[in-house]
């Protein structure tokens, strides 16, 4: 079956973002809210929002039919943990970024962001990155038509303490050898956070990522050990919640989850080492946990095989499973889940592997649909835009050939991918 790729060859003359007009006729289809599966319905797409969902749909003759009759239609998905602007595997060696070119960067961030459009992640979060702000060029160049990518939240740098994991103090390399680019949001003390978090903002943040425990794969730290405070993540809470924005918090330790939490945290990261306590917190306070359930089963294999710092696979094989029953249990306790899969260490694009842990760990295939349409789009905020097809969100949609239901592994494989109403890449056969 031949594919084309309609928007790989867009030029300085592309046209506005979002701006696509469609017919699209459903053999199954998943709006990312209901448990039903309808059959037989046609999404009206105009000026890249949709207008219509229903049977037999009255459009202007100029519209195009893309005919997915023999698809299962389902929301553009969404990816709440992704860092398109670093490099799946650089960390085996982080001081890469203390050399590297911002042009040769934002190239690789522009090739991360396709990669992860064609998956069918059409929105995601990008949670922060090393050389701090580059995710906002590419969020500007993508809401601008110039490059072609999924629609993006950034939180810029990571909020972070001295040593903490999120900074960059890497074996080997004197701290005065660092650059200054790459440690821009190291802070100590509650003001000092605060004044880090509103220059964030000022420099575009669309939210904020602080690191409340110690990273897996850092240095020298120990998993769930806690860094950042209680009073230092308030500090940050306020101000993202004063300027309207969200908090995501990087916690792997029962304590640090239950201080951001209580501290004003929308979203939990990772949470490895979560207990109890924490799980009826957040099922308390409706925080969600954005678990990357997949990716220690990926830094298990290929970390090995390419290299990886022995301590970070050590540090794997102590969180992986822990988690993967924790996630179980915050399930079943009503936590809610939205997807998320630190999308940096294994290769962007790879992102729907996790679907197929998430089930096999009790959770049910409709609701790892959803972590990944309306409820991610909730705590995006943008449950108004994307997350669902239904009138007045945008045309976003994917479509793949069996069922989701019954086997969550065909969404590895996406065979459309519609933004706006324009169609990024589909077989030929489809469009009429």
């Amino acid at each position: 079956m031949k594919t084309i790729f309609l928007l790989a060859t867009l030029s300085a003359a592309a046209p506005p973002p979002d701006s696509g007009s469609l017919l699209v006729r459903c053999g199954r289809l998943i709006d990312g809210l209901s448990d039903d599966v309808r059959t037989g319905i046609e999404i009206a797409i105009a000026n890249g929002k949709i207008e219509a969902v229903g049977r037999d749909l009255e459009v202007p003759d100029a519209t195009p039919l893309l005919d997915l009759s023999h698809f299962t239609v389902l929301p553009g998905l969404i990816d709440m943990h992704t860092h398109l602007a670093d490099r799946a595997g650089a960390t085996a060696d982080l001081s890469v970024y203390f050399e590297i070119a911002r042009e040769e960067q934002l190239a690789k961030a522009r090739a991360n962001a396709r990669a992860t459009l064609d998956a069918g992640f059409i929105s995601v979060r990008d949670v922060g990155a090393y050389i701090g702000f580059l995710d906002k060029a590419l969020r500007d160049e993508i809401d601008a038509g110039r490059t072609v990518g999924p629609r993006m939240q950034v939180a810029g740098y990571y909020l972070t303490i001295p040593g903490g994991g999120g900074d960059l103090l890497v074996p080997g390399f004197a701290e005065k050898d660092i650059p200054d680019h790459v440690r821009q949001g190291i802070a100590r003390g509650a003001e000092q956070f605060r004044q880090k978090a509103r220059a964030a903002i000022e420099g575009g943040a669309d939210l904020l990522k602080v690191i409340a425990s110690g990273a897996v794969l850092a240095y020298g730290g120990v998993p769930g050990e806690p860094e950042m405070t209680e009073e230092e993540i308030r500090a940050v809470a306020e101000v993202a919640h004063a300027s309207g924005k969200k908090l995501a918090a990087h916690a792997h330790g029962a304590r640090s989850i239950k201080e951001a939490i209580r501290a004003g945290a929308d979203t939990i990261e990772h949470a490895s080492l979560i207990d109890d306590e924490a799980i009826v917190l957040a099922a308390e306070r409706k925080v969600a946990l954005s678990m990357d359930v997949y990716n220690g089963d990926y830094i298990a294999t290929e970390g090995k095989r390419l290299g990886w710092p022995e301590e970070f696979l050590r540090k794997n094989a102590e969180t992986t499973e822990a988690q993967r029953q924790g996630f179980t249990k915050a399930y079943h306790a009503g936590v809610p889940i939205v997807f998320g899969t630190d999308a940096t260490v294994y290769p962007h694009g790879d992102n729907a592997r996790q679907f197929r842990i998430m089930v096999e760990r009790g959770m049910k295939s409709m609701d790892a649909i959803r972590a990944a349409t309306s409820v991610a789009a909730r705590y995006m905020g943008w449950e108004d835009r994307v997350g669902a097809l239904e009138k007045g969100r945008f045309g976003d949609l994917i479509a793949v050939e069996g069922d989701p239901l019954e086997d969550i592994t065909v969404l590895e494989k996406v065979a459309v991918v519609v933004k706006g109403g324009l169609v990024v890449r589909a077989p030929a056969d489809v469009i009429r």
